[in-house]
């Protein structure tokens, strides 16, 4: 009797399970009948026929991600180098991923492998590192053209690795260094080119402050000077207004004869003191006491 039962309840979820079928949001499933397409199953709840339906194919659609394993490609200058990289791709139709190819992701990851040989077959190592997504698009362009029976949808391809050889990476290394040195060089000459420069407009500057300087300093003279003239003509000036205004008083014709007559005497008088040869006689000598004796009433 337990038997019975349990044989029972065997058959009721194996008729459950094979009548009943719940597609979840991430796939779609492919629905066969007797060996025959029937219909393509939208995430939700189905009613399956049993032992006639089968759910032949589970497709997830969402986006993959798959590898792309190391291989060694030549370059177009002829250096061997080691790349790698990951594949994006997406089912856009369950159908066509199904009957379309055997297994879209072999086929995708090996036509990835197949076209990135073939991209950097045309492209120079230096070439590799600076156009990297140049070449990530031209391999998603040639894969996608393959890809149209397929029913996926390459998204994206990122290359990871680009490894040279050793002795490429040897020398590599030695030419960067190379180009350091240059780098350095150019700029220590640019310095030192500026420092030269600097140099001399410091001097030019330095000579133009002393030419301003000098010519500051003569016109500061030739004015001082201007200004000692104009105050000693004015001076004179002033002195020969008095002297004209005291000539024009009362008695300033007489004074101005008396005191030209005791400054010639006077000057006469030094003449003999000093004079070694006397070519007149000696009591000349006495001619200013005599003329100011006689011109002390006109004095008074």
């Amino acid at each position: 009797m337990w038997l019975a039962i349990a044989v029972i309840l065997i058959l009721t979820i194996v008729f459950i399970k094979k009548t009943v079928i719940i597609v979840s949001m991430r796939e779609e499933v492919i629905k066969e009948r007797l060996g025959k397409y029937v219909a393509t199953l939208k995430p939700g709840l189905h009613i399956m026929i049993p032992f006639l339906d089968n759910d032949t194919y589970h497709r997830e659609m969402r986006e993959r991600v798959l590898e792309v394993p190391s291989q060694s490609c030549i370059t177009s200058d002829n250096i061997q180098v080691e790349v790698d990289g990951l594949i994006y791709i997406k089912v856009i139709d369950a159908y066509k991923a199904s009957y379309g190819i055997s297994n879209y992701k072999n086929a995708a990851v090996n036509l990835g492998q197949t076209t990135m040989r073939s991209e950097l077959g045309k492209m120079r190592l230096d070439d590799t590192f600076s156009e990297r997504d140049k070449l990530n698009d031209k391999i998603v362009k040639e894969i996608d053209k393959a890809s149209v029976n397929w029913g996926i949808k390459v998204l994206r391809y990122e290359l990871k690795n680009i490894n040279p050889s050793l002795n490429v990476q040897d020398t590599m290394e030695k030419q960067m260094e190379a180009e350091r040195e240059k780098r350095s060089e150019i700029t220590f000459s640019t310095a030192k080119k500026e420092a030269r420069i600097k140099e001399s407009e410091g001097e030019k500057i330095k000579a133009i402050n002393l030419s301003e300087g000098e010519k500051q300093k003569r016109i500061n003279e030739a004015d001082g000077k201007a200004a000692e003239i104009t105050l000693m003509a004015e001076a004179s000036a002033k002195g020969i207004k008095l002297v004209s205004e005291a000539i024009q008083k009362p008695g300033g014709d007489l004074a101005v004869k008396t005191q030209l007559v005791e400054q010639y005497i006077e000057e006469f008088g030094k003449v003999i003191d000093t004079a070694k040869v006397s070519v007149l006689p000696g009591d000349i000598a006495n001619l200013k006491g005599m003329v100011s004796t006689l011109l002390s009433p006109l004095k008074k």
